[in-house]
């Protein structure tokens, strides 16, 4: 019917424009006009609406699939190099995994020392995270990582960025890696088998008395700084970081992991806190909690044989 109408249309037009002088071609040159849209519209376009709708679903069907199955929060990849034994490492292990990054670990056991690691980390220290967007490639230091993938990938949640509260976050972290960390290592290396830092009693060719001595000392100064967390930095809060870890829990519950080799009476808030943040973080605290406690298993089994 739409063509009939067409052609239809177009001798009605013809014949008044052959025409022109009659006062009646504008007239007839409007109604042609207005047949001819009427002709198209008439039933042209549910026919053209219903093949088009099917194409146009079909084509965009398959563009939008991959988009929607994406993972739009999706972190860049985070190569790791780390120690499974250690708690150091442990802590940016924890980190990676609570905070949702995509990474990839490397066990570096065995390697810091090889000409292919130094080359990249003179310090031959880990953890170690290789990133292009880093003046030098690596990074390495547990507390440093942590800030600058915070930074990154603005995890706020562990790192607030308001200054009054990212400076109790971080001044928490120096006072454990200056002040409690090195009573932590002093008095858990030598149960460990790790190698005690040159300085150290332990390191040196004192007697073993002097070293025993050295190591209850340290042990002993544990209960003030511990304190000075429970009292100062969570200040009835359940954690640092208020009501949710921050990078100084983390940090924080890792380095008290250590203590269990030697049998250290933690006090009770600090046993409910470190419950607190595996239970907070679940998977992303035990996997890696997992291998330290295991290592430490493996050393109390071998001293008690």
């Amino acid at each position: 019917m739409a063509k009939a109408a067409t052609k239809a249309t177009k001798k009605t037009a013809a014949k008044p424009a052959a025409k022109p002088a009659k006062p009646a071609a504008k007239t007839a040159a409007k109604a042609a006009t207005a047949a001819k849209v009427s002709a198209k519209a008439a039933k042209p376009a549910p026919k053209a609406t219903a093949k088009a709708a099917p194409k146009a679903t079909a084509k965009a069907a398959p563009k939008a699939t991959p988009k929607a199955g994406a993972n739009p929060a999706r972190r860049p990849a985070v190569k790791l190099s780390m120690l499974r034994p250690s708690v150091n490492n442990m802590t940016v292990r924890v980190f990676t995994r609570a905070a949702g990054l995509d990474h990839a670990e490397t066990d570096a056991w065995g390697l810091t020392r090889t000409p292919e690691f130094l080359a990249r980390n003179p310090a031959h220290l880990t953890p170690m995270i290789e990133d292009k967007g880093l003046p030098r490639g690596v990074l390495w230091e547990s507390c440093a990582i942590m800030q600058y993938l915070a930074n990154k990938h603005g995890l706020d949640k562990f790192y607030p960025k308001a200054p009054a509260k990212r400076a109790m976050v971080d001044s928490a972290m120096f006072y454990l890696v200056g002040t409690l960390y090195p009573y932590v290592a002093r008095a858990t290396y030598p149960a460990l088998g790790f190698p005690q830092y040159a300085g150290e009693v332990g390191h040196s060719d004192a007697h073993p008395e002097k070293k025993s001595e050295a190591q209850k000392a340290a042990a002993a100064a544990i209960a003030e700084p511990l304190e000075v967390f429970h009292s100062f930095f969570r200040d009835g809060k359940p954690f640092i970081g208020g009501n949710n870890p921050s990078i100084a829990d983390i940090r924080l519950a890792a380095t008290l992991e250590f203590l269990a080799v030697i049998d250290y009476a933690l006090p009770a808030w600090a046993k409910d806190y470190m419950a607190a943040i595996e239970k907070k973080l679940g998977k992303a605290y035990a996997e890696p909690a997992g291998d330290v406690r295991g290592y430490i298993a493996h050393i109390k089994s071998q001293a008690a044989a």
